[in-house]
């Protein structure tokens, strides 16, 4: 460790990434728990894209000249704007932030949304990556969770983004749905792989708090079932060529998503729209800021007025960062970087090494040198191993 390490001081910026959300739905999902809202007759998205862009001036001060790596725009259902509100939107962002040559522009789109444009439409715009809401390709399981979507709006969605020449996209699936077996688990991923993607999303369904589910839960998998069906798939993915680099995230070789990435190695990030939260360091005061913005559309746009967006606006302290950074490091399969830490909390690498050393001997961790890897238990536990690096007043 150099000595800036040593005093335990932040000596870096980290990457920074801008998410932009868009909080409307068609309809919501019995068991999201995102800010999510049914869509009006008409979206208003002259007047959103209004408040995203004053929104975004407020934090320009902290990040003025800083490169931005990657743009997501997130939901909600962001495929129920239409191509030419993102490129107009694109266009204002560029004039306001310095965006790398080959930054990643991410949608997420959902089948039963996608007659709005086409995929072609939305890479002109600027789109250069996908993110499509698949969640299962059996139309009795959709119709289970709840999906406005069935089987023949997939393929149409797929053939969309094939048609449009956008290489690289995502595709969002589901397991231990209501009643799911483990061959209908097996059967989505393999059709999942058969789409053609380059990158695989594969999430355990669970019951949030506040959701329609958790109000009246659904019968789902049992634990060991949907272990069976987390095994099978995994391996059907290993096979075809996919490459598990964090908890739920899989892909093929030179597209994992940048965007995450950065969210997991704790990069900085800004957040606007409707409840968006940015991560911003500032070094030279040994600070990392974060602010959270109204949840509700109306309430948000209704800020531009007054500039006053946020709900909260706060310096975390350095054990929140700790716990912060082991969360989000902890769910990648190539482990901790040692050397990020005290670089992006400002916290020295011996305030935490107790910590370290109570996960590496309960079998959690293993300690490779310059980085930390979860074991195979520690994979499968991996809510006990970040349980380690709470703060201490938790």
């Amino acid at each position: 460790m150099n000595s800036g390490a040593d005093k335990g001081r932040i000596t870096g910026l980290p990457p920074l990434a801008l998410y932009v959300h868009l909080p409307w739905c068609v309809r919501k999902c019995p068991y999201c728990d995102f800010n999510s809202h049914a869509a009006p007759d008409e979206i208003p998205a002259k007047e959103y894209s209004a408040a995203l862009l004053a929104d975004l001036e407020t934090e320009l001060p902290d990040v003025w000249g800083r490169p931005v790596s990657s743009i997501f725009f997130g939901g909600g259902t962001p495929s129920l704007f239409n191509a030419a509100w993102f490129a107009d939107l694109l266009r204002q962002l560029r004039s306001r932030l310095r965006l790398v040559p080959d930054v990643e522009i991410t949608l997420e789109a959902n089948p039963g949304t996608t007659e709005y444009d086409s995929f072609s439409a939305y890479r002109d715009a600027g789109i250069n990556r996908v993110s499509l809401g698949v969640q299962s390709f059996n139309d009795s399981l959709l119709e289970r969770i709840g999906r406005i979507h069935g089987r023949a709006e997939i393929d149409r969605a797929i053939d969309s983004i094939h048609r449009s020449g956008l290489g690289n996209f995502n595709i969002d699936l589901m397991y231990a749905l209501p009643d799911q077996t483990v061959p209908e688990a097996v059967s989505d991923i393999r059709q999942a792989i058969a789409s053609g993607p380059n990158h695989i999303s594969h999430y355990q369904l669970t019951l949030e708090p506040n959701t329609a589910f958790n109000a009246s839960p659904p019968d789902l998998p049992d634990a060991d079932t949907a272990w069976k069906m987390q095994d099978r798939c995994w391996q059907q993915m290993r096979d075809a060529g996919f490459r598990q680099y964090e908890i739920s995230a899989w892909a093929k070789e030179g597209h994992r998503c940048r965007h995450n990435m950065n969210y997991w190695q704790y990069g900085d990030f800004l957040g606007i729209g409707a409840g968006a939260h940015s991560k911003v360091t500032l070094p030279s005061e040994d600070f990392v800021r974060r602010r959270v913005r109204h949840r509700h559309p109306k309430t948000y746009m209704q800020a531009r007025q007054s500039g006053k967006f946020l709900v909260e606006d706060r310096f975390i302290n350095k054990e929140e960062r700790v716990f912060e950074f082991f969360l989000n490091q902890l769910r990648l399969y190539d482990g901790v970087r040692k050397e990020q830490l005290t670089e992006r909390t400002g916290v020295a690498w011996n305030d935490v090494s107790d910590r370290v050393q109570t996960a590496v001997n309960r079998g959690l961790l293993s300690d490779a040198g310059t980085v930390l890897k979860p074991t195979g238990l520690g994979w499968r536990f991996s809510n006990e191993t970040q349980a380690i690096f709470l703060p201490a007043e938790t």
